[in-house]
């Protein structure tokens, strides 16, 4: 029997392989340091955490959610938007609930594209923007990325004739993985040009609170104009370190939003009630253990920037996310090549740039979700690694 070809069609998980790797590597006795996978290591703060086990003894939490969220969890995230963006958002007409930003990720192309459209996406780049295309049915054209212009795409040098087949542009700052962030004045440029050509922006602003440096991430909804051609995905997962809670958002045009959830309504029945109760807790509370966290990751950051200058490779600090980018050493051509030595030399784990895309090819990208101690020991292996050189 066979299977559709779309799966057939469908390239290896980046996460997966390294996954099994990594299982690969500790099945043979490895101790294994892994910097591969952005998965925050610090806890759900506990006043979140609390508001869960509340929610769970309520009976009204076990039944089915509604798709779209319940009124209480869209108005607070309507709040926190107006809070921390100063965008005033409709909780009816211009939020929607999602499992995960990932989730709203891959559905939205359904939304927006048939068989024989365009979707664009920025190479390097989150791989799920390109799946979840391949699963509409539509054409991928990827865009790269260059060092030298900041990791922005050249937006005016898409041809007319993929811009006219162009339905949705995938955007994503600060960026993963390069760490890249975008000012403003992008994203009006990016807007005026995906408005005279009738193409649907979606920004996926999953990094918007892990910032350095006293830097700020601004929404692209911020911009004027934004809300005529824009969605953004947000997600609660890196801001709170609730990765595992599932819980994000897609706010913006209403015309989207209502495509999303119809699209949603279709296919799952929302987050779990006690889940979107710690999800309220989460965007009307406190914001201090936001800025501790980023401290620790800020250090984290310095600490490898170093060792991986040491190493050879070129990297410049980024301003935000959870990640470190960095070119490969001089002489090096393979990115994939180069993670695979540093595994089997020093049983720490870099993903390579190859993965995001062809344009990622030369460069190494480390997360900084590790306990400070393993933090430590990794580092100090690859200097070792470099010392022995």
């Amino acid at each position: 029997m066979k299977l559709s070809g779309r799966v057939e069609r469908l390239p290896p998980y980046l996460f997966a392989r390294i996954s099994q790797l990594i299982a690969q590597k500790r099945a043979e006795g490895v101790d294994v340091i892994s910097f591969g996978i952005g998965d925050p290591d610090l806890p759900t703060p506990g006043h979140i955490l609390d508001a869960l086990k509340r929610a769970a003894d309520d009976p009204a939490n076990h039944r089915y959610p509604e798709t779209e969220g319940l009124p209480a969890l869209r108005s607070a995230m309507a709040s926190w938007y107006r809070r921390r963006h100063g965008v005033e958002l409709d909780p009816d007409a211009e939020i929607v609930s999602l499992i995960g930003s990932k989730e709203g990720i891959g559905h939205l192309p359904l939304c927006v594209a048939d068989p024989g459209d365009v979707v664009l996406v920025t190479d390097p780049g989150y791989p799920v923007y390109e799946v979840g295309a391949m699963f509409a049915g539509a054409e991928v054209v990827r865009l790269p990325l260059r060092e030298e212009d900041g990791w922005l795409p050249r937006l005016d040098e898409v041809p007319d004739a993929i811009a006219a087949r162009s339905r949705l542009l995938w955007l994503n700052y600060p960026n993963n993985p390069t760490g890249a962030v975008a000012d403003e004045a992008f994203f009006e440029r990016a807007i005026a040009w995906a408005s005279r050509r009738d193409i649907w922006i979606a920004h996926d602003l999953a990094y918007a609170d892990v910032t350095f440096d006293g830097y700020v991430a601004p929404s692209i909804l911020e911009v004027d104009g934004a809300r005529d051609v824009a969605i953004e995905f947000n997600s609660l997962s890196k801001s709170f370190n609730m990765t595992g809670w599932r819980v994000a958002m897609a706010v913006g045009n209403p015309t989207l939003v209502d495509a999303l959830t119809r699209v949603k309504s279709n296919l799952d029945s929302g987050i779990p009630q006690a889940i979107q109760e710690m999800a309220i807790a989460a965007l009307e509370g406190p914001l201090d253990e936001i800025e501790s966290h980023n401290r620790i990751y800020q250090r984290r950051r310095d600490r490898a920037v170093e060792a991986l200058r040491a190493l050879g490779l070129r990297v410049d600090p980024p301003r935000a996310s959870l990640y470190v980018w960095a070119r490969l050493p001089v002489g090096e051509q393979s990115s994939a090549a180069y993670a695979e030595r540093l595994l089997e030399e020093t049983g720490v784990v870099v993903t390579p740039g190859i993965g995001y895309g062809e344009a990622g090819e030369g460069y190494v990208r480390l997360s900084l979700t590790l306990p400070d101690e393993r933090v430590d020991e990794g580092l100090s292996r690859l200097s070792a690694f470099a010392g022995g050189r």
